[in-house]
């Protein structure tokens, strides 16, 4: 972990890209893309140990990060003196409760870091990508975030409200060289999302990919958004809703026997 801001100097033609909730699966393999692609990466997470180890292997930078935190952000972000590029990765559901018995402090954590937290990182970094003349805001969204489904209700819930956030910033910016994108991934078999989602439960994680042949897997979603990054800075891609081909729907899966 750099003790230092990025030594990136302002009009250096190299970008400077942050991601959030970089320790694992779609954050990760983001960074991974990002620095393949020649970015500066600083990553952010809350488990310290594995950022470091992987901005190592990247020569980039890592500072830990909780983006339900306004004092964690802050110390974050002043530590990026220059960015380019913010993705809006952390995230993540809690339960798959009805909304009749649903614990709604499940919800307000998922509330808290799904939409405050974007929030909050988007506004702290938005001087930052307006100076840099070319800056790029991307939010992993999900399909969750377009469609509802039964036990879902909290996380869809707070998909939406990323949607919602990133859609009238996109209004609110009109005019500024900053673009607004949003991927939004239907199934995407990571090592800890649902296993987040059911506490720890590995038979109902593992459950909820079995029979379908190729879920999307991290480095599905990060090729999208490497993408979306590198097209030329008067394209913007709003929106870009990403499925494996055996879903069909939120609630249409093919699954073999």
């Amino acid at each position: 972990m750099s003790a230092n801001p990025i030594g990136v100097v302002p009009d250096s033609p190299t970008r400077v890209a942050v991601v959030t909730g970089a320790s694992s699966g779609i954050g990760a393999a983001t960074a991974r893309r990002l620095a393949a692609d020649g970015f500066h990466v600083v990553l952010g997470a809350r488990r310290a140990d594995r950022i470091e180890q992987l901005a190592a292997e990247l020569s980039g930078e890592a500072y830990p990060l909780d983006v339900t935190d306004q004092a964690s952000v802050d110390a974050f972000c002043s530590a990026v003196p220059v960015a380019h590029v913010l993705v809006n990765n952390a995230g993540g559901a809690v339960g798959m409760d009805p909304v009749a018995t649903a614990d709604v402090e499940d919800w307000a954590r998922m509330y808290d870091v799904n939409v405050l937290g974007v929030v909050r990182m988007t506004q702290a970094l938005l001087p930052a990508l307006i100076a840099s003349g070319r800056g790029d805001v991307v939010f992993v969204g999900s399909t969750a975030g377009m469609i509802n489904y039964e036990g879902g209700a909290g996380y869809t819930a707070a998909k939406h409200g990323t949607h919602a956030v990133a859609e009238t910033l996109r209004l609110e910016l009109c005019g500024q060289p900053v673009r607004v994108m949003v991927v939004a991934p239907g199934m995407v078999r990571t090592e800890e999302f649902s296993l987040h989602r059911f506490g720890g439960d590995s038979e109902r994680a593992e459950a909820v990919y079995a029979g379908v042949r190729e879920p999307l897997v991290a480095e599905d979603i990060a090729d999208c958004i490497g993408w979306m990054v590198t097209r030329p800075h008067h394209v913007n891609v709003d929106l870009l809703v990403v499925r494996p081909i055996a879903q069909a729907a939120q609630h249409k899966v093919h699954r073999e026997s």
